[in-house]
């Protein structure tokens, strides 16, 4: 039983309501052409992605390795162009939106924080310097006394001493490179923040540190997460909303309780089949058969089509609808329809 026509409807929503509104996003690298290459061919990261971020919420981005998660963070805060679609902030249609404008506001509004915590931080520079280059580069506390409270504010705010701000990178531990990168992010005071596989590199122990840390400051601060990663169980515990990609589509899109407790996608069901489980019960895994097709040639159809082991005639041939089977629960099916 399908709940709704398609997705198209959420789409239709007031784009003023939202604070963060994606329709029909499309994000296409193109590829090298060599000899062996006729025409121009593209790899499509983000391909046809609509999605909603309400203010204060955290929505979880999952899928595997190359599903185009990150890449879809990285065009939201427009360090991609996109190819197609529409991105609005605040009602604000920031698609196309020049360099200047974006410096001016967007960039200071959305914030990301990085997978890697020593490489996204500038080795030269100690932590002072890191965390006072976003304030300088937008011009806000003009003396220094003013900046360098702002640094000691920040430090204390994610859980480091104001007496280290002289160190360099090398001179922390992962964890705490990882709060420096929170705190940079936070310098400009942001809406959105970002979170690209933030405790991915890091040991359990820091990763619950981490996501508590998160957690705290979006409270705190009032804060809305995107928070893209590959582990379903972190997921879980910080989102109140999970969409599922796969080959740079929308395949799921759910409340996270919805999503985990009753997954309507093969793709989603597979994912969760390989969570473990700490409860005991033993829950058949489902093991999804040959690699992840090339996204410069996906299959036609559904691009899960040739891993899918429920998957139909039609799933070769037609392209599902993103559409609703229950009040904010999407699902891109053909099972779905019956």
């Amino acid at each position: 039983m399908v709940y709704s026509q398609t997705k198209t409807n959420m789409e239709k929503q007031d784009h003023l309501k939202s604070l963060l509104q994606v329709v029909n996003l499309k994000k296409y690298f193109p590829m090298k052409q060599g000899v062996l290459l006729k025409t121009k061919q593209y790899i499509k990261a983000v391909d046809d992605i609509s999605l909603i971020i309400n203010k204060g919420e955290t929505v979880g981005i999952v899928g595997e390795s190359g599903c185009g998660k990150s890449t879809l963070g990285r065009t939201l805060i427009r360090l991609h162009k996109p190819t197609e679609g529409k991105i609005f902030y605040k009602g604000q249609d920031i698609t196309s939106a020049s360099e200047d404008t974006l410096r001016k506001s967007i960039r200071k509004e959305i914030q990301m924080i990085f997978q890697d915590p020593y490489a996204s931080l500038n080795p030269r520079k100690t932590l002072k310097k890191t965390i006072i280059e976003p304030l300088h580069a937008h011009r806000i506390f003009l003396k220094s006394i003013d900046r360098l409270n702002r640094v000691k504010e920040l430090l204390e705010t994610v859980g480091l001493d104001a007496i280290h701000m002289n160190r360099y990178p090398h001179e922390f531990s992962g964890g705490q490179r990882q709060r420096i990168g929170i705190a940079r992010a936070l310098a400009l005071q942001p809406e959105v923040v970002i979170a690209d596989e933030a405790v991915s590199a890091l040991d359990v122990s820091i990763q619950a540190q981490i996501i508590n840390l998160l957690q705290r400051l979006q409270t705190d601060l009032g804060l809305t997460y995107i928070f893209i990663s590959h582990d379903l169980s972190v997921v879980r515990h910080i989102s109140d909303r999970v969409a599922v990609m796969y080959l740079g589509k929308m395949m799921e899109l759910a409340a996270t309780e919805q999503l985990y407790g009753n997954p309507a996608h093969p793709y989603t069901q597979a994912l969760l089949s390989a969570v473990p489980t700490t409860k005991g019960s033993k829950k058949e895994r489902i093991v999804l058969q040959g690699e992840l097709p090339n996204a410069s040639s996906p299959p036609s159809g559904c691009v899960f089509h040739t891993r899918c082991p429920m998957a139909m005639s039609i799933c070769k041939e037609v392209v599902p609808d993103v559409k609703a089977i229950q009040p904010n629960h999407y699902v891109a099916c053909h099972l779905s329809d019956i």
